[in-house]
């Protein structure tokens, strides 16, 4: 067994020189070090009596992280402990606080606490823990290792590639010169023929330009979604522009053109309206089209311009279109509304509505009313991993579509095989109504759930991942045997190597962090964690997650390991193009972490160049939880002469 797994008992042992004691005028204002020095030996005990209960789970992690895992567990110990009147204390002796010790916990602790005894003139100090303690730069350069190995390099940008990567050499050459390092595919979207798309361009582009790319690849896991809703009508409204008091400002642009033409309207169109038949070639430029709406509203639309797709036209009013419609010209010449797709369909919510939640194939749909308006039938929607019924309890918390909408179980009712159903009242919504839709995420923040980390689906899919990827995404995980079932099923794929990343999204993974750590440890592969920011708000409350964010960086520092930064970073940049305020600072407390993740966005090239930019420069004044003191620029530009000598010295006079 190894030294350094070995439990050492805790006892005194001479490491003192007998050294004279400091005066006490040394000490003004502060606390006597003899006082500090017993809560430094509870401490230092609390860690090596972890240290000693948690041997097996040590001795079964692999040779290369069991200083890591060790460090981990003293770390865990130490912060079981609240030690703020300590630190403070020590601060005031011009010691580390403990504050920044997560590379090497009980070195940091054992060399304070030698310090306070030659302080305090004391001859004898303490063997505390293991026999070949780790050193702080030991600890650090593990770290920087277990990074290298897993991503490439810190300040690594992961991004998430859109569907067109797959077609669009370019935007994958213009990701990677403005800072990818980390190419990410979601296997939750698209298929295996378009994840090939994506790994060929990336690796082909990766090769032209001579800069490194990795590969993650995300597994699903067991996202629990809203099953299918019934169809909306067929319906296409569209309207002209007015400004703030309803005037007219420009009209309508509708393009009238056959229905094998695509419905996406080009640039300058408000909407492509779908017509019948080839009567609409027979119209030109200036004729006035007439009907009735689906408003039972008399409209005009005059033809602005043929094109090859159609027939450009403006309207000055509200228009709706549903199939079958017929407009005519001062000709007789007609137009007849094609087919129209239907409006996703919705369930509409608000604040003390209930919400049945099922199983099976039964749509979605809106609570059913009598002519009075009263609620005859509550609401109805789907649930895509109904075996959850039977985990979850009445009282307990549920929450819709990243937060937009939240409930409470009040009744489960029973079915001949167990929990049929459940009976959700609503408790809020972000507007007085809300429409939740299908496929939107649905999550159980209070109960523990029994669901395995793979689904039928994952395993498939892990073939493709362990045959192309450099990193699997592992979501949803709740557990450490999740983490061992994961490994498992790369040993049998022949891919024990490939880089794990464990996606923290749920409450129970964010309690069991430490236990999931060490499970990943117990295999050599590289390893590292992800802050999925995104449900974790959900799951904990948006009012702890900045506090949950700050504990999981801690934890991963003090295991060595790497940490991804994700979730709506830069999201208004990605989509929008410019950025708020907000999501810099958080962009850039994010650059404390190994890597950043972006999702996609029709600015996702821009915005990698902005996050490289912070990144970089982010480096400059902090690593991971320690400030950096580099030279500052406001420092080198003050003189102090121009201090002015009078208030009026900074004004115009």
């Amino acid at each position: 067994m190894d030294t350094v797994l070995a439990p050492v008992p805790f006892e005194m042992a001479a490491v003192g020189s007998g050294g004279r004691p400091l005066p006490a005028e040394f000490f003004d204002g502060c606390q006597d070090p003899g006082r500090v020095i017993p809560r430094l030996v509870e401490l230092a005990r609390a860690m090596v009596d972890l240290e000693s209960r948690e041997l097996p789970i040590l001795e079964a992690v692999a040779p290369a992280y069991r200083p890591s895992a060790l460090n981990l567990v003293h770390y865990v110990a130490l912060r079981q402990h609240d030690i703020r009147e300590l630190q403070e204390q020590l601060a005031c002796l011009g010691l580390s606080s403990l504050g920044r010790c997560e590379a090497s916990v009980l070195t940091t602790l054992r060399r304070v606490l030698a310090i306070l005894c030659a302080l305090s003139g004391e001859d004898s100090g303490r063997r505390l823990g293991a026999e070949t303690p780790l050193e702080h730069r030991a600890g650090l350069a593990l770290a920087a290792g277990n990074t290298r190995r897993l991503l490439g390099e810190v300040g690594t940008i992961m991004v998430t590639l859109p569907a067109e990567a797959a077609a669009d050499p370019a935007l994958i050459t213009e990701l990677l010169e403005g800072g990818m390092t980390v190419a990410r595919i979601n296997c939750a979207h698209d298929d295996p023929r378009v994840w090939q798309r994506m790994v060929d361009q990336v690796r082909s582009a990766s090769a032209a330009t001579g800069r490194p790319c990795r590969i993650a690849m995300d597994l699903a896991g067991p996202k629990l979604r809203t099953g299918p809703i019934e169809e909306g009508p067929r319906l296409l409204v569209c309207k002209p522009r007015r400004d703030v008091y309803g005037r007219l400002l420009t009209p309508a642009r509708l393009l009238f053109a056959p229905v094998m033409r695509p419905l996406k309207p080009p640039a300058g169109v408000d909407a492509v309206v779908p017509v019948s038949g080839d009567d609409w070639q027979r119209l030109k430029t200036g004729d006035v089209l007439q009907g009735v709406d689906a408003s039972g509203r008399q409209r005009r639309f005059k033809v602005e311009k043929r094109l090859a797709e159609g027939l450009l036209l403006s309207c000055t009013r509200t228009c709706h279109f549903i199939p079958g419609l017929r407009f005519v010209n001062q000709a007789g010449i007609s137009i007849l509304v094609g087919v129209i797709p239907p409006q996703p369909g919705a369930v509409t919510l608000q604040p003390g509505d209930h919400l049945r939640i099922v199983a099976g194939t039964e749509p979605g749909r809106d609570a059913v009313l009598d002519a009075r308006g009263a609620v005859t039938s509550p609401a109805v929607i789907g649930c895509t991993l109904p075996e959850v019924f039977a985990d979850v309890k009445v009282g307990e918390r549920i929450v819709f579509d990243d937060g937009r909408i939240a409930g409470r179980i009040v009744a489960i009712p029973a079915g001949p095989a167990g929990a049929a159903e459940l009976l959700v009242e609503i408790t809020a919504a972000r507007r007085q109504r809300s429409r939740l839709r299908a496929d939107k995420g649905i999550n159980l923040p209070d109960s523990t759930l029994q669901l395995a980390s793979l689904t039928s689906r994952d395993l498939e899919d892990l073939a493709f991942v362990a045959d192309h990827a450099d990193i699997v995404n592992a979501s949803f995980l709740r557990c450490a045997g999740d983490v061992h079932a994961l490994h498992e099923q790369l040993i049998h794929l022949g891919r024990p190597d490939l880089g794990v990343i464990l996606k923290i999204e749920t409450r129970q993974a964010f309690d069991q962090l430490p236990a999931l750590l060490l499970a990943g440890m117990h295999h050599p592969a590289p390893l590292g964690v992800m802050i999925a920011r995104g449900d974790l708000a959900i799951e904990c409350g948006w009012e702890r997650l900045a506090e949950i964010q700050e504990e999981m960086l801690r934890v991963c520092e003090a295991a060595h390991l790497p940490c991804i930064w994700a979730t709506q970073v830069l999201e208004e940049l990605a989509q929008r193009g410019t950025p708020t305020r907000a999501e810099i600072t958080d962009a850039a407390m994010g650059a404390r972490a190994e890597g950043v993740m972006l999702n996609k966005g029709p600015n996702i090239a821009a915005t990698v160049r902005t996050l490289h930019d912070i990144v970089l420069r982010m480096q400059n004044h902090q690593r991971k939880n320690s400030p950096t003191f580099r030279r500052l620029e406001l420092a080198a530009h003050h003189h102090p002469e121009a201090i002015p000598l009078s208030p009026a010295g900074c004004g115009r006079g």
